[in-house]
This record gives C-alpha cells, sequence and structure tokens, in this order.
C-alpha cells in the first residue's frame, strides 16, 4: 500500500484508478526536464522494449532521459536512484528489483522533493504518486475467457489444461494465474497447475516435453507469457500434436503471427512495453510539474484471438495497442 505524506499532498488521492486526470488549473509543463529512470533490468525483451519507449517519449516532449539498469542487483538499484537524486532530476521512475528493498530510496527521492513513479511492478510502501502498469489479472481473465469460448466452439467438454507458470511467488504470475482460474471456474474443464518456467522460452520447451509426458490427454496449454507459450507449441509440433490448444499473455507478433496463420494458438492478451512506457514518461512530465496525476495508470490491454489478431499492428516484438487512457 503506498503511503501518502506531507512532502506530497499536492498530489490528488481519490482519483479513479482506470483513468488518469490532470486538473486544468495546474501549472504548465516544462520542457527540457531530466527524468530518471531505473530499471529492473534489460535481460528481458519486454523492458528491453519498455526502455524503447520511455527514450522516445522523452526525446518527443523535448526531455533528456537518465538512464540506469539496476541488472537485478538491489543494491545497484538504490545506489542508482541515490544517483539520479544527486542529479536533481525533475522526477523519477522506478521499475522495482525488489518492492521492499527499494522503499528507503523512494523515501529519500520524496524527502528531497522529487516524485517518483513506479512502472510495471509496483512497491509495497513509500511516497510514490503513480504506478503505470496493467491488470495482470484482468488480462489473464481474458485469455481464460478466450479459451473458454473456443472450448465450446469446437465442442469440447472435460478438457484437461496445463498452466506453465511465471516465477514462484510473483505478483505477475500470482495474477495472471488467480485471473484465469478465475474464468475457468464453475466449468467443466480442470487445470493442472504445472512447473515455474521464469517466463523462459527454454525452461517452457523442457518442461513441456515431460508434461506431454506425464499428461498425453492435455486439451489445452495456458503459459504466463507468450514466450513460454511459444516453447510448448514449439514441442507439441514435433510431436504431431496439432490437437492442442495454446494460449499466452502479452502479445508477441509471433503469437499472433500463428494466430493468422490459422494455427492451434487460440489466444493472448495485449501487453505492448513501448506504449507503457510512453504512458510513463507523459505521467512522470505531469508530476513533475504538480500537476495531479492518478495512483494508478492502467495502459490497457486486450485479448487477442484467431478473429481479431489482423486487427493490430505487429511490426515489432510486440503487437502495438496504444489505446487512450490519459485525459487531459
Amino acid at each position: 500500500m503506498f503511503t501518502r505524506r506531507s512532502a506530497m499532498k499536492h498530489f490528488a488521492a481519490g482519483v479513479s484508478a482506470l483513468a488518469l486526470g490532470f486538473a486544468v488549473t495546474s501549472p504548465a509543463l516544462a520542457e527540457g526536464l531530466k527524468i530518471g529512470f531505473s530499471q529492473v533490468t534489460l535481460q528481458s525483451p519486454f523492458y528491453v522494449q519498455l526502455k524503447d519507449g520511455a527514450e522516445a517519449a522523452a526525446k518527443a516532449g523535448g526531455d533528456t532521459l537518465i538512464f540506469l539498469d539496476a541488472n537485478g542487483d538491489v543494491s545497484k538499484q538504490n545506489n542508482d536512484i541515490q544517483d539520479l537524486i544527486t542529479q536533481g532530476v525533475s522526477a523519477i521512475i522506478i521499475n522495482p528489483v525488489n518492492p521492499d528493498a527499494v522503499i528507503p530510496s523512494v523515501e529519500a527521492a520524496a524527502a528531497a522533493g522529487i516524485p517518483v513513479i513506479t512502472v510495471d511492478r509496483s512497491v509495497n510502501d513509500g511516497e510514490v504518486v503513480a504506478h503505470i502498469g496493467r491488470d495482470n489479472k484482468a488480462m489473464g481473465k481474458l485469455v481464460g475467457e478466450a479459451v473458454l469460448a473456443r472450448l465450446k466452439a469446437d465442442g469440447v467438454e472435460g478438457a484437461k489444461i496445463i498452466e506453465i507458470q511465471g516465477d514462484a511467488g510473483g505478483a505477475v504470475m500470482m495474477d495472471r494465474r488467480d485471473g484465469f482460474h478465475s474464468a475457468i471456474e464453475g466449468s467443466s474443464h480442470t487445470i493442472v497447475e504445472g512447473p515455474y518456467a521464469e517466463y523462459i522460452r527454454a525452461n517452457a520447451v523442457t518442461a513441456m516435453q515431460d508434461l506431454l509426458q506425464a499428461h498425453p490427454d492435455v486439451k489445452v496449454i495456458y503459459a504466463h507469457n507468450d514466450d513460454m507459450a511459444l516453447g510448448a507449441a514449439q514441442v507439441l509440433a514435433e510431436s504431431g500434436r496439432d490437437d492442442v490448444l495454446i494460449s499466452g499473455v502479452d502479445g508477441l507478433s509471433e503469437a499472433l503471427e500463428m494466430m493468422a496463420a490459422g494455427g492451434n494458438y487460440v489466444a493472448t492478451a495485449l501487453n505492448d512495453p513501448k506504449y507503457l512506457g510512453d504512458v510513463t514518461i507523459q505521467v512522470a512530465r505531469e508530476a513533475a510539474a504538480g500537476n495531479e496525476v492518478s495512483k494508478f495508470v492502467d495502459a490497457g490491454s486486450k485479448a487477442v484471438t484467431v478473429d481479431n489478431a489482423a486487427d493490430f499492428p505487429r511490426e515489432g516484438l510486440f503487437a502495438e495497442y496504444r489505446p487512450e487512457v490519459l485525459s487531459k
């Protein structure tokens, strides 16, 4: 939970969680800001694309983005944030390595009068003025509903669904799991919770080889991201199992290509990281100006199936989805 203290009382506390409103009487946006961004890692393609989106948005607005990669190291991230404070940036964006360990740095920034915005991953406390992300539980539910609809259309009852999970104990993992489960609950289908493959395709390949041996009657694969789902798809294709439906999350262009080609990849949920970076910069600029911002800004998602896969641009690694989530 985020706390609110006197240093940040000029930020709104009662704005809707799904929309962002900027007060028309607030100060005008300054130009040529220095915005700091402490990123958890660049080892994930998603986070590389998030960085690219933030850099493009900062450049378009005439601002400078000071980007620092923590490389998964909590100590380095705390040092990086202190460095950004010392440089006197106008706002600090944090994608935390750990939701608790970064709190002292969040407090230090607030004490220096620098607004802090988190992106993708939130923190458990501290004076954070806004979190920019997506509702992973809703995304899991969207995929689950799409899978249910496909099974119904195919006349399939009592299907065994194998779930390939992300990281043990991770908030994203739990939300994508719970959302999907809520969609399947009450149906005749059953979910087998498979191993944690850490969102890595190669790990999912190994896991799927074992799962297929243990569960030859599997009818659906649900993975917590498309990269793992595509790893499972590889094993199924090599085994001649084109009767198994595949679903994931994130909207990788490769997954949409499989859908458009009429394969057995049936559902994903969009999670455009470049747009996430774009929205985060816009919120950071508003916060730096002292304008009202929402505590949570949902960058938006949408289910993709074979019926609408052609509707989304997919020239990049992730399919593009840029709904209007900010209003002025």
